[in-house]
Protein backbone atom coordinates (compact mmCIF):
# COMPACT_ATOMS: atom_id res chain seq x y z
CA UNK A 1 0.00 0.00 0.00
CA UNK A 2 1.43 2.90 -0.94
CA UNK A 3 0.36 6.97 -0.66
CA UNK A 4 -0.20 8.68 -3.14
CA UNK A 5 0.10 12.33 -3.65
CA UNK A 6 -3.74 12.78 -3.60
CA UNK A 7 -6.64 13.27 -1.22
CA UNK A 8 -10.28 13.29 -1.02
CA UNK A 9 -12.05 16.20 0.08
CA UNK A 10 -15.29 15.15 1.98
CA UNK A 11 -17.81 18.09 2.40
CA UNK A 12 -20.91 18.29 4.88
CA UNK A 13 -24.08 19.89 3.99
CA UNK A 14 -24.60 20.59 7.80
CA UNK A 15 -22.14 23.32 7.42
CA UNK A 16 -19.37 21.25 8.61
CA UNK A 17 -15.79 22.52 7.44
CA UNK A 18 -14.55 19.84 4.96
CA UNK A 19 -12.49 17.45 5.57
CA UNK A 20 -8.84 15.98 3.12
CA UNK A 21 -8.37 12.49 3.92
CA UNK A 22 -5.49 10.72 2.07
CA UNK A 23 -5.78 8.18 -0.74
CA UNK A 24 -4.08 5.08 -0.57
CA UNK A 25 -3.62 3.19 -4.30
CA UNK A 26 -2.91 -0.85 -4.09
CA UNK A 27 -1.07 -2.33 -6.84
CA UNK A 28 -4.34 -3.44 -8.70
CA UNK A 29 -8.20 -3.00 -7.89
CA UNK A 30 -9.88 -0.04 -6.37
CA UNK A 31 -8.09 3.08 -4.74
CA UNK A 32 -9.13 3.47 -0.66
CA UNK A 33 -9.85 6.37 0.99
CA UNK A 34 -8.12 6.29 4.93
CA UNK A 35 -11.06 7.56 7.15
CA UNK A 36 -9.42 6.25 10.22
CA UNK A 37 -9.07 10.05 11.53
CA UNK A 38 -12.70 10.67 10.53
CA UNK A 39 -14.26 10.22 14.17
CA UNK A 40 -11.91 12.41 15.62
CA UNK A 41 -12.26 14.87 13.55
CA UNK A 42 -16.24 14.96 12.77
CA UNK A 43 -17.20 13.05 15.66
CA UNK A 44 -18.80 10.72 13.14
CA UNK A 45 -18.54 7.13 11.98
CA UNK A 46 -19.41 5.57 8.44
CA UNK A 47 -22.08 3.10 7.98
CA UNK A 48 -21.53 0.42 6.00
CA UNK A 49 -23.80 -2.98 6.75
CA UNK A 50 -21.76 -6.24 5.50
CA UNK A 51 -18.58 -4.00 5.19
CA UNK A 52 -19.03 -3.54 1.32
CA UNK A 53 -17.45 -0.37 0.59
CA UNK A 54 -15.04 -1.04 3.40
CA UNK A 55 -11.26 -2.41 3.28
CA UNK A 56 -10.26 -3.51 7.01
CA UNK A 57 -6.96 -4.28 5.56
CA UNK A 58 -4.32 -4.73 2.99
CA UNK A 59 -3.19 -7.82 1.97
CA UNK A 60 -1.17 -9.35 -0.81
CA UNK A 61 -2.48 -12.82 -1.27
CA UNK A 62 -5.45 -13.10 -3.06
CA UNK A 63 -6.86 -10.49 -5.64
CA UNK A 64 -10.35 -11.07 -7.70
CA UNK A 65 -11.67 -9.14 -10.06
CA UNK A 66 -15.59 -9.84 -10.49
CA UNK A 67 -16.18 -8.29 -13.21
CA UNK A 68 -13.65 -10.12 -15.35
CA UNK A 69 -13.85 -13.07 -13.90
CA UNK A 70 -10.13 -13.08 -12.96
CA UNK A 71 -9.23 -14.97 -9.11
CA UNK A 72 -5.55 -14.34 -8.27
CA UNK A 73 -3.08 -16.15 -6.14
CA UNK A 74 -0.48 -14.55 -5.16
CA UNK A 75 -0.53 -12.84 -8.72
CA UNK A 76 -0.92 -16.39 -10.78
CA UNK A 77 -4.22 -16.87 -12.35
CA UNK A 78 -6.21 -19.74 -10.61
CA UNK A 79 -6.84 -21.30 -14.10
CA UNK A 80 -3.03 -21.74 -14.06
CA UNK A 81 -2.43 -22.94 -10.37
CA UNK A 82 -5.21 -25.75 -10.69
CA UNK A 83 -4.00 -27.10 -14.40
CA UNK A 84 -0.08 -27.20 -13.68
CA UNK A 85 -0.23 -27.83 -10.23
CA UNK A 86 -0.66 -29.56 -6.90
CA UNK A 87 -2.63 -28.46 -3.54
CA UNK A 88 0.33 -28.44 -1.79
CA UNK A 89 2.14 -26.28 -4.28
CA UNK A 90 -0.35 -23.80 -4.14
CA UNK A 91 -0.22 -24.27 -0.06
CA UNK A 92 3.51 -23.23 -0.20
CA UNK A 93 2.46 -20.32 -2.55
CA UNK A 94 0.00 -18.69 -0.15
CA UNK A 95 2.00 -19.26 2.59
CA UNK A 96 5.59 -17.71 1.23
CA UNK A 97 4.43 -15.64 -1.77
CA UNK A 98 6.18 -17.34 -4.50
CA UNK A 99 5.81 -21.09 -5.80
CA UNK A 100 8.29 -23.73 -4.64
CA UNK A 101 11.26 -24.92 -6.73
CA UNK A 102 11.57 -28.65 -6.66
CA UNK A 103 13.82 -28.83 -3.22
CA UNK A 104 11.43 -26.34 -1.45
CA UNK A 105 8.84 -28.39 -2.60
CA UNK A 106 9.83 -31.68 -1.25
CA UNK A 107 11.03 -30.01 2.13
CA UNK A 108 7.13 -28.67 2.37
CA UNK A 109 5.45 -32.33 1.45
CA UNK A 110 7.80 -34.01 3.75
CA UNK A 111 6.77 -31.39 6.69
CA UNK A 112 3.08 -31.75 5.73
CA UNK A 113 3.26 -35.44 5.28
CA UNK A 114 5.03 -36.07 8.87
CA UNK A 115 2.58 -34.06 10.61
CA UNK A 116 -1.07 -35.59 9.86
CA UNK A 117 -1.61 -37.76 12.61
CA UNK A 118 -3.05 -36.50 15.61
CA UNK A 119 -2.92 -37.48 19.26
CA UNK A 120 -4.17 -40.80 20.25
CA UNK A 121 -6.37 -38.59 22.55
CA UNK A 122 -8.17 -37.22 20.43
CA UNK A 123 -10.49 -40.19 19.98
CA UNK A 124 -12.14 -39.62 23.40
CA UNK A 125 -12.97 -36.13 21.76
CA UNK A 126 -14.67 -38.15 19.01
CA UNK A 127 -16.69 -40.15 21.72
CA UNK A 128 -18.28 -37.37 23.49
CA UNK A 129 -20.28 -36.23 20.33
CA UNK A 130 -23.20 -38.06 19.22
CA UNK A 131 -23.11 -40.61 16.26
CA UNK A 132 -25.52 -37.88 14.18
CA UNK A 133 -23.52 -34.91 14.77
CA UNK A 134 -22.48 -32.25 12.11
CA UNK A 135 -19.40 -33.01 11.15
CA UNK A 136 -18.83 -29.10 11.26
CA UNK A 137 -19.81 -28.75 14.58
CA UNK A 138 -17.08 -32.20 15.27
CA UNK A 139 -14.62 -29.81 13.60
CA UNK A 140 -14.68 -26.49 15.91
CA UNK A 141 -14.65 -28.83 18.46
CA UNK A 142 -11.82 -30.47 17.46
CA UNK A 143 -9.74 -28.26 15.48
CA UNK A 144 -10.02 -25.65 18.68
CA UNK A 145 -8.94 -28.50 20.87
CA UNK A 146 -5.63 -28.90 19.15
CA UNK A 147 -4.15 -25.96 21.07
CA UNK A 148 -4.75 -28.50 23.76
CA UNK A 149 -1.80 -30.50 22.98
CA UNK A 150 0.85 -28.03 21.06
CA UNK A 151 1.94 -25.51 23.62
CA UNK A 152 4.98 -25.47 21.97
CA UNK A 153 4.14 -23.63 19.38
CA UNK A 154 0.66 -21.19 20.22
CA UNK A 155 3.26 -17.82 21.26
CA UNK A 156 1.79 -16.16 18.08
CA UNK A 157 5.02 -13.49 18.20
CA UNK A 158 7.46 -16.25 17.39
CA UNK A 159 8.32 -16.54 14.03
CA UNK A 160 8.83 -20.43 13.93
CA UNK A 161 5.74 -21.15 16.15
CA UNK A 162 3.63 -19.52 13.38
CA UNK A 163 5.35 -21.57 10.82
CA UNK A 164 4.79 -24.98 13.07
CA UNK A 165 1.03 -24.04 13.80
CA UNK A 166 0.24 -23.71 10.16
CA UNK A 167 2.11 -26.30 8.87
CA UNK A 168 0.43 -28.93 11.63
CA UNK A 169 -3.00 -27.14 10.55
CA UNK A 170 -3.02 -28.10 6.96
CA UNK A 171 -1.33 -31.27 7.45
CA UNK A 172 -3.83 -32.19 10.25
CA UNK A 173 -7.14 -31.24 8.80
CA UNK A 174 -7.97 -33.46 6.52
CA UNK A 175 -6.97 -36.71 9.11
CA UNK A 176 -10.25 -34.38 11.61
CA UNK A 177 -12.61 -34.54 8.48
CA UNK A 178 -11.84 -38.32 7.22
CA UNK A 179 -12.39 -39.08 11.14
CA UNK A 180 -15.51 -37.19 11.68
CA UNK A 181 -16.68 -39.09 8.46
CA UNK A 182 -15.20 -42.21 9.94
CA UNK A 183 -17.13 -41.68 13.67
CA UNK A 184 -20.07 -40.99 11.67
CA UNK A 185 -20.83 -44.50 9.87
CA UNK A 186 -19.26 -46.19 12.92
CA UNK A 187 -16.27 -46.84 11.10
CA UNK A 188 -12.56 -47.33 13.12
CA UNK A 189 -10.44 -44.26 12.36
CA UNK A 190 -7.98 -44.74 9.68
CA UNK A 191 -4.43 -43.62 9.96
CA UNK A 192 -2.63 -41.38 7.23
CA UNK A 193 0.36 -42.97 5.36
CA UNK A 194 3.18 -40.34 4.65
CA UNK A 195 3.99 -41.96 1.57
CA UNK A 196 0.58 -40.63 -0.49
CA UNK A 197 0.00 -37.10 -1.77
CA UNK A 198 -2.32 -34.72 0.18
CA UNK A 199 -5.85 -35.52 -1.37
CA UNK A 200 -4.67 -39.48 -1.82
CA UNK A 201 -3.96 -39.84 1.90
CA UNK A 202 -7.24 -38.35 2.02
CA UNK A 203 -9.12 -40.72 0.57
CA UNK A 204 -7.17 -43.53 2.12
CA UNK A 205 -8.24 -42.11 5.45
CA UNK A 206 -11.96 -41.92 4.19
CA UNK A 207 -12.60 -45.18 2.31
CA UNK A 208 -9.70 -47.69 3.21
CA UNK A 209 -10.96 -49.85 6.35
CA UNK A 210 -9.19 -52.82 7.79
CA UNK A 211 -11.01 -55.22 5.93
CA UNK A 212 -10.09 -53.68 2.48
CA UNK A 213 -7.02 -51.44 1.48
CA UNK A 214 -8.30 -48.23 -0.88
CA UNK A 215 -7.60 -48.69 -4.35
CA UNK A 216 -5.91 -44.72 -5.51
CA UNK A 217 -7.34 -44.04 -8.65
CA UNK A 218 -5.05 -41.00 -10.36
CA UNK A 219 -8.34 -38.97 -12.07
CA UNK A 220 -10.08 -38.96 -8.56
CA UNK A 221 -7.50 -37.59 -6.96
CA UNK A 222 -6.54 -35.39 -9.06
CA UNK A 223 -10.42 -34.31 -8.97
CA UNK A 224 -10.33 -33.72 -5.49
CA UNK A 225 -6.99 -31.91 -5.19
CA UNK A 226 -8.26 -29.23 -7.97
CA UNK A 227 -11.32 -28.81 -5.69
CA UNK A 228 -8.95 -28.48 -2.69
CA UNK A 229 -7.02 -25.55 -5.36
CA UNK A 230 -10.13 -23.87 -6.53
CA UNK A 231 -11.58 -23.59 -2.65
CA UNK A 232 -8.11 -22.39 -0.67
CA UNK A 233 -8.64 -18.45 -0.92
CA UNK A 234 -11.01 -16.31 -1.87
CA UNK A 235 -9.94 -12.64 -0.21
CA UNK A 236 -11.64 -11.30 2.55
CA UNK A 237 -14.61 -13.22 2.96
CA UNK A 238 -16.77 -13.84 5.96
CA UNK A 239 -14.86 -16.88 7.04
CA UNK A 240 -11.44 -15.03 6.46
CA UNK A 241 -12.86 -11.51 8.15
CA UNK A 242 -13.80 -13.79 10.94
CA UNK A 243 -10.33 -15.73 11.14
CA UNK A 244 -8.59 -12.40 11.35
CA UNK A 245 -11.24 -10.34 13.62
CA UNK A 246 -10.68 -13.24 15.95
CA UNK A 247 -6.33 -13.47 15.32
CA UNK A 248 -6.57 -9.60 16.16
CA UNK A 249 -7.27 -9.98 19.83
CA UNK A 250 -3.73 -12.07 20.09
CA UNK A 251 -5.84 -15.93 19.76
CA UNK A 252 -4.18 -18.48 19.23
CA UNK A 253 -4.55 -19.93 15.45
CA UNK A 254 -6.17 -22.90 16.54
CA UNK A 255 -8.73 -21.31 17.82
CA UNK A 256 -8.79 -18.69 15.00
CA UNK A 257 -9.39 -21.82 12.32
CA UNK A 258 -12.01 -22.82 14.41
CA UNK A 259 -13.89 -19.33 14.60
CA UNK A 260 -13.62 -19.49 10.42
CA UNK A 261 -14.87 -22.92 10.31
CA UNK A 262 -17.76 -22.16 12.57
CA UNK A 263 -18.47 -19.34 10.30
CA UNK A 264 -17.55 -21.01 7.14
CA UNK A 265 -20.77 -23.36 8.50
CA UNK A 266 -23.31 -20.73 7.80
CA UNK A 267 -25.50 -21.86 4.63
CA UNK A 268 -24.63 -18.21 3.21
CA UNK A 269 -20.97 -18.95 3.25
CA UNK A 270 -19.98 -22.69 2.80
CA UNK A 271 -23.20 -24.80 2.16
CA UNK A 272 -23.37 -23.53 -1.00
CA UNK A 273 -22.55 -26.69 -3.44
CA UNK A 274 -25.25 -28.91 -0.70
CA UNK A 275 -27.99 -26.33 -1.45
CA UNK A 276 -27.32 -26.93 -5.13
CA UNK A 277 -27.12 -31.25 -4.59
CA UNK A 278 -30.50 -30.82 -2.78
CA UNK A 279 -32.09 -28.67 -5.21
CA UNK A 280 -31.10 -31.89 -7.59
CA UNK A 281 -32.54 -33.67 -5.92
CA UNK A 282 -35.80 -31.47 -4.74
CA UNK A 283 -36.38 -31.44 -8.66
CA UNK A 284 -36.08 -35.53 -8.81
CA UNK A 285 -36.08 -36.10 -12.70
CA UNK A 286 -35.56 -34.28 -15.95
CA UNK A 287 -39.41 -34.12 -16.39
CA UNK A 288 -39.79 -32.11 -14.04
CA UNK A 289 -36.91 -29.42 -14.84
CA UNK A 290 -40.06 -26.94 -17.24
CA UNK A 291 -42.15 -26.62 -14.04
CA UNK A 292 -38.82 -26.06 -11.85
CA UNK A 293 -37.68 -23.07 -14.59
CA UNK A 294 -40.95 -21.85 -14.49
CA UNK A 295 -41.47 -21.51 -10.69
CA UNK A 296 -37.85 -19.68 -10.61
CA UNK A 297 -38.75 -17.16 -13.11
CA UNK A 298 -42.43 -16.51 -11.38
CA UNK A 299 -41.93 -13.66 -8.84
CA UNK A 300 -43.90 -14.66 -6.77
CA UNK A 301 -42.56 -18.36 -6.18
CA UNK A 302 -40.22 -18.83 -3.48
CA UNK A 303 -38.20 -21.04 -5.23
CA UNK A 304 -34.44 -20.26 -6.07
CA UNK A 305 -31.75 -21.96 -8.40
CA UNK A 306 -28.68 -22.89 -6.48
CA UNK A 307 -25.44 -23.28 -7.47
CA UNK A 308 -25.75 -20.52 -10.20
CA UNK A 309 -24.14 -16.41 -10.53
CA UNK A 310 -21.72 -15.80 -7.96
CA UNK A 311 -22.15 -12.30 -5.59
CA UNK A 312 -18.43 -11.46 -6.17
CA UNK A 313 -18.39 -12.44 -9.94
CA UNK A 314 -20.68 -10.62 -11.92
CA UNK A 315 -19.57 -12.84 -14.89
CA UNK A 316 -18.53 -16.37 -15.27
CA UNK A 317 -16.54 -17.67 -12.13
CA UNK A 318 -13.50 -18.57 -13.26
CA UNK A 319 -13.53 -21.63 -11.24
CA UNK A 320 -16.50 -23.26 -12.58
CA UNK A 321 -14.90 -23.66 -16.04
CA UNK A 322 -11.97 -25.72 -14.43
CA UNK A 323 -14.60 -27.35 -12.01
CA UNK A 324 -16.92 -28.15 -15.01
CA UNK A 325 -14.33 -29.72 -16.83
CA UNK A 326 -13.19 -31.98 -13.71
CA UNK A 327 -17.02 -33.24 -13.31
CA UNK A 328 -17.35 -34.83 -16.85
CA UNK A 329 -14.14 -36.26 -16.43
CA UNK A 330 -14.81 -37.71 -12.99
CA UNK A 331 -18.24 -39.31 -14.58
CA UNK A 332 -16.65 -40.88 -17.44
CA UNK A 333 -14.04 -42.46 -15.67
CA UNK A 334 -16.76 -43.62 -13.07
CA UNK A 335 -19.67 -44.40 -15.87
CA UNK A 336 -21.91 -42.16 -14.53
CA UNK A 337 -23.02 -40.31 -17.01
CA UNK A 338 -26.95 -42.00 -17.57
CA UNK A 339 -26.70 -41.73 -13.70
CA UNK A 340 -30.52 -40.11 -13.10
CA UNK A 341 -28.91 -37.46 -11.04
CA UNK A 342 -26.09 -36.16 -12.76
CA UNK A 343 -28.31 -36.54 -16.40
CA UNK A 344 -30.43 -34.05 -14.66
CA UNK A 345 -27.88 -31.51 -13.32
CA UNK A 346 -26.03 -31.52 -16.78
CA UNK A 347 -29.98 -30.95 -18.48
CA UNK A 348 -30.17 -27.73 -16.21
CA UNK A 349 -26.97 -26.73 -16.86
CA UNK A 350 -27.75 -26.73 -20.65
CA UNK A 351 -30.77 -24.61 -20.02
CA UNK A 352 -28.94 -22.08 -17.87
CA UNK A 353 -26.59 -21.86 -20.46
CA UNK A 354 -28.89 -21.22 -23.16
CA UNK A 355 -31.97 -19.51 -21.82
CA UNK A 356 -32.13 -15.87 -22.44
CA UNK A 357 -33.52 -15.60 -19.06
CA UNK A 358 -30.51 -16.62 -16.90
CA UNK A 359 -28.05 -15.59 -19.86
CA UNK A 360 -29.25 -11.79 -19.84
CA UNK A 361 -28.88 -11.95 -15.73
CA UNK A 362 -25.27 -13.94 -15.62
CA UNK A 363 -26.56 -16.42 -14.05
CA UNK A 364 -24.08 -18.96 -14.97
CA UNK A 365 -23.37 -22.02 -13.40
CA UNK A 366 -20.33 -21.32 -10.39
CA UNK A 367 -18.12 -23.82 -9.28
CA UNK A 368 -20.23 -25.07 -6.30
CA UNK A 369 -22.45 -26.15 -9.00
CA UNK A 370 -20.06 -28.63 -10.34
CA UNK A 371 -18.00 -29.60 -6.75
CA UNK A 372 -21.21 -31.09 -5.25
CA UNK A 373 -21.76 -33.23 -8.20
CA UNK A 374 -18.19 -34.41 -8.28
CA UNK A 375 -18.01 -35.20 -4.35
CA UNK A 376 -21.29 -36.94 -4.30
CA UNK A 377 -19.62 -38.69 -7.52
CA UNK A 378 -16.27 -39.15 -5.33
CA UNK A 379 -18.70 -40.92 -2.32
CA UNK A 380 -18.39 -38.03 -0.18
CA UNK A 381 -21.58 -37.90 1.80
CA UNK A 382 -23.22 -34.73 1.11
CA UNK A 383 -23.09 -33.81 5.36
CA UNK A 384 -19.34 -33.32 4.53
CA UNK A 385 -19.24 -30.78 1.56
CA UNK A 386 -18.36 -28.17 4.20
CA UNK A 387 -15.93 -30.62 6.36
CA UNK A 388 -13.90 -30.55 2.44
CA UNK A 389 -14.29 -27.01 2.02
CA UNK A 390 -12.78 -25.89 5.53
CA UNK A 391 -10.10 -28.45 4.80
CA UNK A 392 -9.60 -26.64 1.84
CA UNK A 393 -10.05 -23.14 2.95
CA UNK A 394 -7.49 -23.97 5.93
CA UNK A 395 -4.62 -22.77 3.73
CA UNK A 396 -6.37 -19.62 3.26
CA UNK A 397 -7.03 -18.72 6.42
CA UNK A 398 -3.61 -19.84 7.86
CA UNK A 399 -1.86 -17.73 5.42
CA UNK A 400 -4.32 -14.76 6.12
CA UNK A 401 -3.68 -14.98 9.75
CA UNK A 402 0.00 -15.06 9.41
CA UNK A 403 -0.16 -11.72 7.35
CA UNK A 404 -2.21 -10.14 9.88
CA UNK A 405 -0.16 -10.79 12.45
CA UNK A 406 3.06 -9.75 10.53
CA UNK A 407 1.34 -6.14 10.11
CA UNK A 408 2.83 -3.61 11.90
CA UNK A 409 -0.80 -1.41 11.38
CA UNK A 410 -2.66 -4.60 12.76
CA UNK A 411 -5.04 -3.59 15.50
CA UNK A 412 -7.84 -5.23 17.82
CA UNK A 413 -10.85 -5.50 15.30
CA UNK A 414 -13.58 -3.23 17.04
CA UNK A 415 -16.41 -2.08 14.43
CA UNK A 416 -18.62 0.83 15.57
CA UNK A 417 -22.63 0.87 15.35
CA UNK A 418 -25.53 3.52 14.83
CA UNK A 419 -27.13 3.14 17.85
CA UNK A 420 -31.18 3.81 17.92
CA UNK A 421 -32.25 2.27 21.03
CA UNK A 422 -33.51 4.07 24.28
CA UNK A 423 -31.52 6.92 25.60
CA UNK A 424 -31.19 7.10 29.18
CA UNK A 425 -33.59 6.03 31.43
CA UNK A 426 -34.19 5.63 35.29
CA UNK A 427 -35.15 2.58 36.84
CA UNK A 428 -38.24 2.68 38.72
CA UNK A 429 -39.36 0.68 41.64
CA UNK A 430 -41.23 -2.36 40.69
CA UNK A 431 -44.44 -1.25 41.91
CA UNK A 432 -44.72 2.02 39.86
CA UNK A 433 -43.84 -0.13 36.52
Amino acid sequence: MTNSETKATLTFSDGSAPLEMPIYKGTVGPDVIDIRKLYAATGMFTYDPGFMSTAACNSAITYIDGDKGELLYRGYPIEQLAAKGDFLESCYLLLNGELPNTAQKEEFVYMVSRHTMVHEQMQFFFRGFRRDAHPMSVLVGTVGALASFYHDSLDINNPRHREVSAIRLIAKMPTLVAMAYKYSIGQPFVYPKNELSFSANFMHMMFSTPCEEYKINDVLVRALDRILILHADHEQNASTSTVRLAGSSGANPFACIAAGIACLWGPAHGGANEAALSMLEQIGSVDNIPEFIRQVKDKNSSVKLMGFGHRVYKNYDPRAKLMRETCYEVLAELGLENDPLFKLAMALEKIALEDEYFVSRKLYPNVDFYSGIVQRALGIPTALFTGIFAMARTIGWVAQWKEMISDPEQKIGRPRQLFVGETTRTVKPIAER
